[in-house]
C-alpha cells in the first residue's frame, strides 16, 4: 500500500492520508471574518482528497494580523462562519485544522499584491510589537518592545483563540512559531535583544512559546492534536539554527506537542536561502531521527513519487503542501492514481474516476 495514502492516528484523530494543505494566507477577510472565499478555497481542497487542511495564519488578536485583510479568531463572532467551513471539510472525510498566529513586527503591512509596504495608523494600520524594538527592515513598521503585561496578553490571546477554535469545530491546532512572526522573534537572537527572563539564553528565548503551549493546553481537549510550526534555521549568521531546533524539539515533545511542522527562514531580511526540491527536508529528517517526534515537511514538494519517497525513507511523517496544491486542488486524487492507491472519491465526481 502507498505510504502517502496510509492512514495515521495522532491522539484521538485519524487522518485518512499523509497529505496536508499547508497554511497559506489569502488576505481576503474584513475585520478577521472568514467568508465564502475561504469556504470555497478550503472546501475545494477537502473535496480534492487531502487528509488535513490547516487554515492560513489566523490572528489571535487584531494587532496580530500580518495585514488588515488577515483571517482572525479573536472574537466570538468569528466562530459562526468558521464552523460552517469546518463542517464542510469534515463532511469530506478531511480533518480541519487552524494555525494560530501573531505577526509581531511583521504586522500592519499591505497585502502582497499591493507591495507589502507599511500600513500606517491613519491608513487603518496599528502599532506593532516584538521581542525588541527592532524593525524587520526599513520598509516595515518599527515595533515597540513588549512589556510583561503585553506578553501576558499574547499568552491569553492564544489561549482564548484555542478555545474558540475548538468551539468552531477544528480538530488540530498549529502554533505558528516560524517565518519571522512574533514567537519566532522571541526565539531568534537576531530579533531578541532582551535582558530579562525572555531574552539572552536559549531557555529564556523559548519561554514565550512554552507559556503559549501551556495556556492552550488548559482549554484544548487532551485527545486532539497540537502541532507547532518552526523555522529550523534563520539562514543567517548568528540566528536561530538547526542545533537549537533539535534542542527545542526535545522540549516540545516532553511538553506534549504531537508534531513539528518544519519550515525555515523568514526572520531576517538578509537571509540567504538555497532553494531546491524538498530543500527543507533535511531539517525535518534530522529532528525526527534525533528526537523521535513526528514531523511534517514542506517546501518545493511537487509530485507524488517525491512525496512517497520521503515517507518510505522515514524522513518525515506528513507532507505539507502549499503552492502545488494551490495550482491543483485535486492533487491527492491524482497522486492516488499515480501510486495505484484505491481511495474514495466524492460520489458527485465518481464518473470521472480513472
Amino acid at each position: 500500500m502507498s505510504k502517502l495514502f496510509s492512514p495515521v492516528t495522532i491522539k484521538g484523530v485519524q487522518f485518512k492520508n499523509r497529505i496536508v494543505v499547508s497554511p497559506m494566507c489569502q488576505y481576503s477577510s474584513v475585520d478577521g471574518f472568514a467568508n465564502d472565499w475561504h469556504l470555497v478555497h478550503l472546501g475545494s481542497r477537502a473535496v480534492g482528497g487531502a487528509g488535513l487542511i490547516i487554515t492560513e495564519a489566523t490572528g489571535v488578536s487584531p494587532e496580530g494580523r500580518i495585514s488588515p485583510e488577515d483571517l482572525g479568531i479573536w472574537k466570538d463572532e468569528h466562530i459562526e462562519k468558521l464552523s460552517q467551513i469546518t463542517a464542510f471539510i469534515s463532511a469530506q472525510g478531511c480533518v480541519p485544522g487552524v494555525q494560530l498566529a501573531h505577526a509581531g513586527r511583521k504586522a500592519s503591512t499591505a497585502v502582497p499584491w499591493k507591495g507589502r509596504a507599511e500600513v500606517t495608523q491613519d491608513q487603518g494600520g496599528w502599532q506593532t510589537f516584538s521581542a525588541s524594538a527592532i524593525p524587520f527592515s526599513e520598509h516595515y513598521p518599527k515595533p515597540l518592545e513588549l512589556d510583561h503585561e503585553g506578553i501576558d496578553k499574547v499568552v491569553s490571546d492564544f489561549t482564548a483563540a484555542a478555545k474558540r477554535a475548538w468551539q468552531a469545530g477544528f480538530k488540530v491546532i498549529e502554533i505558528h512559531a516560524a517565518h519571522g512572526y512574533l514567537v519566532h522573534q522571541f526565539l531568534s537572537p537576531l530579533s531578541n535583544h532582551r535582558t530579562d527572563e525572555y531574552g539572552g539564553s536559549f531557555e529564556n528565548r523559548i519561554r514565550l512559546l512554552l507559556r503559549i503551549i501551556e495556556g492552550i493546553q488548559t482549554v484544548w481537549p487532551a485527545d486532539l492534536p497540537l502541532f507547532t510550526r518552526i523555522s529550523a534555521t534563520d539562514w543567517a549568521e548568528g540566528g536561530w539554527n538547526p542545533d537549537e531546533s533539535i534542542k527545542l524539539a526535545h522540549i516540545l515533545k516532553d511538553k506534549g506537542i504531537d508534531l513539528i511542522d518544519v519550515s525555515s527562514g523568514g526572520l531576517a531580511a538578509h537571509q540567504q536561502i538555497t532553494v531546491g526540491p524538498a530543500y527543507q527536508l533535511p531539517f525535518a529528517s534530522r529532528i525526527k531521527r534525533e528526537t523521535g517526534i513526528l514531523t511534517g515537511t514542506v517546501g518545493m514538494i511537487t509530485n507524488s513519487l517525491q512525496a512517497e519517497t520521503i515517507l518510505v525513507n522515514e524522513d518525515a511523517d506528513m507532507i505539507m503542501m502549499a503552492r502545488e496544491i494551490l495550482r491543483n486542488p485535486y492533487f491527492p486524487l491524482e497522486a492516488a492514481h499515480d501510486l495505484k492507491a484505491n481511495v474514495t472519491w466524492p460520489v458527485q465526481y465518481e464518473r470521472a474516476k480513472w
